[in-house]
């Protein structure tokens, strides 16, 4: 890393740099190089989640459209308290859905989460709608991203080389392609999706089963081919499993979620209720 892009990477986490596309870019730029970089997730929208992992430590906050009920506001929302702390914002869209990825950039995310890859194509779909003409066919809209127009210039012309697009392999038919999808030059990134991708090869929910680690060796070893970071979503994470998927060769982890951290505490809640209602009838 120059220390330019040193310095810039720096006033992009303090806010000392003013540019539209400050965190966007630091983020790009950290994937580029494949740089540990960790995120948290939120699948229930509400900014007041957004902005508590947002002061936390990491690099990114995701906030996931594809299985919740979050709405396009709300999700602007999201983005927004991401910003007010200095932290960049990764939506994961819904297979498909070329109005909601517009709408979400025009909003200010900081790139997209692309699911359900499994070909070269599916990439090339989303670079048109992520980037600017020549290289993709977004419009030339006015909006949150360009702060209502007062920075319009500046992010129209920055756009195409910050946004940062990871794909996410879930199915074998990915994994079988993955050479191919990796070292397409718009991917920043490849996060395995452990329960489509269990559940692609039959035995859903089984996400340390051997077929499942032989899938994701295939896709870390094609990103580190590419020159790609390789990414996953660990559901309950410890200091060991992060430990041990750094080892095996991830660069980035996203470090539970709000659904996962909830779940996990009202089973840790029933045990105490579970303990107290027996020691009543003791």
């Amino acid at each position: 890393m120059s220390d330019k892009e040193h310095l810039a990477d720096q006033q992009a986490e303090t806010g000392a740099e003013t540019h539209p596309l400050a965190l966007a870019a630091a983020l790009r730029r950290r994937l580029r190089r494949r740089e540990r970089t960790f995120g948290a997730w939120s699948s229930l929208g509400h900014p007041e989640i957004a902005s508590i992992f947002a002061s936390a430590k990491g690099h990114f906050v995701g906030v996931d459209l594809e299985h919740s009920t979050t709405s396009l506001s709300t999700a602007q929302a999201m983005i927004r308290a991401c910003h007010e702390h200095r932290r960049a914002c990764l939506i994961r869209v819904s297979p498909g859905s070329v109005e909601q990825m517009r709408r979400l950039l025009d909003a200010g995310a900081d790139g997209l989460i692309v699911p359900q890859v499994s070909k070269r194509d599916d990439i090339d779909c989303a670079v048109k709608i992520m980037r600017y003409p020549p290289e993709g066919q977004r419009s030339f809209g006015v909006a949150a991203a360009h702060q209502y127009g007062r920075v319009f210039e500046a992010y129209v012309k920055s756009a195409n080389e910050s946004l940062t697009l990871i794909v996410q392999v879930e199915t074998m038919a990915g994994v079988e392609r993955i050479d191919s999808i990796v070292s397409h030059p718009a991917v920043d990134g490849a996060m395995i999706g452990p329960y489509d991708l269990s559940g692609s090869l039959g035995i859903p929910g089984a996400l340390t089963h051997p077929r499942v680690v032989e899938a994701s060796k295939l896709v870390i070893k094609a990103c580190t081919a590419s020159s790609r970071s390789c990414g996953v979503h660990l559901v309950h994470p410890t200091l060991e499993e992060v430990r041990q998927h750094l080892a095996a060769g991830f660069t980035f982890l996203v470090l539970g979620s709000d659904v996962f951290n909830l779940w996990k505490r009202s089973v840790e809640v029933d045990a105490m209720i579970d303990l107290g209602e027996g020691s009543d009838n003791a």
